[in-house]
């Protein structure tokens, strides 16, 4: 009996600033069987399926659960994570790209440092001095800690930033992520003595107001956390900001 395959076609490249190329791979077709595996059967194996002898592909992930965030890529034309994309439901050909608003560093291999230095800008943490005991921390509403557990889903994956038509590989735009993540920093009693500091940060280049409002960062993010809401808060945040600067003068 003949084994079903899958066929991959790969989009490759070998250096961050090599000439793209594609190569189709055939790996067998497993019952519940991810996009993962299917790498890992060419990384045992790599062979084109015209029987050619290649480089393993370079790709990322961890956790295989869709937590770390790590195995973004484009399936199909699609952002999504490697690791939650079943063949069965992705049809007998599968088509396998790196995002394309982040530098390849390899293969399916992006480096996604500019998520985290937006985070920085922001000051997306709560600065606690850990040098004494300060006793109890606030208490936190439980509507309050509901929608901030939620927010803290993030695991800057970086698809809401690849569906997005304002963020691009040439600009400084922030995004939905580095927002949401101010909004939920933000939302916190201890956090909130730097809020003033996040919100001038978002109110400066590549801020809330490079947003055109698309929405489609809500379509793709794999958790399902509320951006729109997000990108709505922080907007009526920097407003009051303005606001309360201009008074102050």
């Amino acid at each position: 009996m003949k084994t079903e395959t899958v066929t991959l076609k790969i989009k490759r490249q070998n250096t961050p600033s090599g000439k793209p190329y594609w190569e189709t791979f055939e790996t067998p077709k497993k019952p519940l069987s991810n996009i993962i595996s299917c790498l890992q059967e060419i990384q045992r194996n790599p062979v084109t399926a015209d029987g050619m002898p290649v480089n393993p592909v370079a790709w990322d992930c961890n956790c295989l659960e869709e937590v770390c965030g790590s195995c973004t890529m484009l399936i199909n034309g699609r952002v999504r994570q490697a690791c939650t994309a079943l063949l069965d439901q992705l049809g007998s050909t599968v088509t396998l790209e790196p995002l394309t608003k982040f530098p390849v560093v390899r293969d399916l291999q992006v480096d996604r440092s500019r998520m985290f230095k937006s985070l920085k800008k922001v000051n997306a943490w709560i600065e606690i001095d850990g040098s004494h005991d300060i006793g109890e921390g606030p208490m936190m509403p439980d509507n309050i800690r509901a929608k901030r557990y939620v927010l803290s889903e993030c695991m800057s994956c970086g698809c809401c930033l690849e569906a997005c038509p304002q963020f691009t590989l040439g600009n400084e735009f922030l995004g939905a992520a580095t927002f949401s993540q101010v909004r939920l920093f933000n939302m916190h009693p201890t956090g909130q003595a730097k809020k003033e500091d996040r919100l001038d940060a978002l109110m400066g280049k590549g801020g809330i107001a490079d947003c055109g409002n698309a929405q489609v960062c809500v379509e793709v993010c794999p958790k399902n956390i509320p951006l729109t809401e997000s990108i709505a808060d922080i907007g009526r945040q920097t407003s009051l900001k303005l606001l309360r600067d201009f008074l102050s003068k």
